[in-house]
């Protein structure tokens, strides 16, 4: 939709849908609903604002020279409010209690309006300018999606990405337990979660400057290898909690700063007209990871009352996307010349 009809129209769409599946949540009283609330509206409305929109927007607006850090901070922004609206959440839950906080979250997302007017018209019309400009044929959907599919390094670099899905989402759902399982304070849980969320802003500014000098496939393989030695080390290690914070930075710097090299390897690939579906794509293999990610957490620890299995899994998914993403070919694929009328 957004390659279609253009970004402005589709965030101004998720805003309203993530608005409105949060305001009416507290109205909610049987799990269908919360399913319709969170899981249809609030959900779809964050796909549809999410990270594959404002991504092609960003390799749309800015010089290819440029995109990498535009692109990290595009990332870090996101980081930033989950650090900024954790605190405010807490406080207005203590103040007018967890519905109305709700409300109010939801009141306060339309202040990402101002976006809808300034990515107005970016959509692939722009790029098939520039491409028809340069003699290349512009591609429909149904022949971008069949090239990326067709493409090995794509694959990989979805495969890759599942994996990033598989262990943040792990982390995100159920550190404060792993935290708890050890023994520690719950202030230690939170506090590792706010540690992520700091050190994530730090880690997608990194690699979006790391972008532009170094190839962004080794990048890639460098993140999930220090994700999997930093996971090995944690858990043969007296836990404590410096360890703890130690471990939540290290995994804040790598946490979603894989955006940014993944982003910047699909517009590489296949250029800019069909990013925010073929980026969509992707980002769909991230979210599958993310469902294995949470699912497998709670159900290996129901079973077994440890979460070491998934720690051991966690590490050698690691090591496969290390692996998975070196053999990635970082060229522009050649598109047929366009026909004269």
């Amino acid at each position: 939709m957004a390659d279609r009809i253009g970004t402005g129209r589709v965030i101004l769409l998720g805003v309203a849908l993530v608005a409105l599946g949060t305001f009416i949540t507290p109205y909610m009283t049987t799990t269908a609903g919360l399913i319709f609330a969170i899981g249809v509206l609030a959900a779809g409305g964050a796909g549809m604002a999410g990270p594959s929109v404002l991504m092609a927007a960003t390799a749309r607006l800015v010089p290819l020279q440029k995109r990498g850090l535009a692109s990290g901070i595009v990332n870090a922004g996101g980081s930033f409010g989950q650090f900024v609206m954790a605190p405010i959440a807490i406080s207005l839950t203590a103040a007018v209690g967890w519905a109305s906080a709700l409300q109010w979250l939801g009141v306060l997302v339309l202040l990402a309006l101002p976006a809808v007017w300034v990515l107005k018209g970016n959509s692939n019309a722009l790029a098939a300018q520039a491409a028809a400009a340069s003699g290349q044929k512009a591609l429909t959907a149904r022949e971008a999606i069949a090239q990326a599919l067709a493409t090995p390094s794509y694959r990989y670099l979805a495969a890759g990405f599942l994996v990033c899905g598989f262990h943040v989402a792990f982390l995100a759902t159920h550190l404060p337990g792993v935290i708890a399982a050890c023994g520690l304070a719950p202030e230690v849980g939170g506090w590792s979660l706010a540690v992520i969320g700091l050190f994530n802003i730090v880690g997608s500014l990194g690699m979006g400057w790391a972008v532009g000098r170094w190839r962004m496939k080794s990048l890639l393989s460098l993140l999930y290898t220090v994700r999997g030695l930093a996971v090995l080390i944690f858990l043969f290690a007296p836990k404590t909690p410096a360890l703890v914070l130690i471990f939540a930075a290290v995994m804040g710097i790598t946490f979603l700063s894989t955006v940014p090299p993944t982003a910047g390897l699909v517009a590489k690939m296949f250029g800019t007209a069909n990013m925010a579906m073929l980026f969509g794509i992707v980002m769909l293999s991230h979210q599958v990871g993310g469902f294995l990610g949470a699912y497998l957490g709670g159900s290996v620890f129901q079973a077994t009352g440890s979460y070491d299995w998934v720690w051991y899994i966690d590490i050698v998914l690691a090591l496969g996307a290390a692996l998975v993403n070196l053999p990635i070919r970082e060229a522009h694929l050649a598109r047929p010349a366009a026909t004269a009328a």
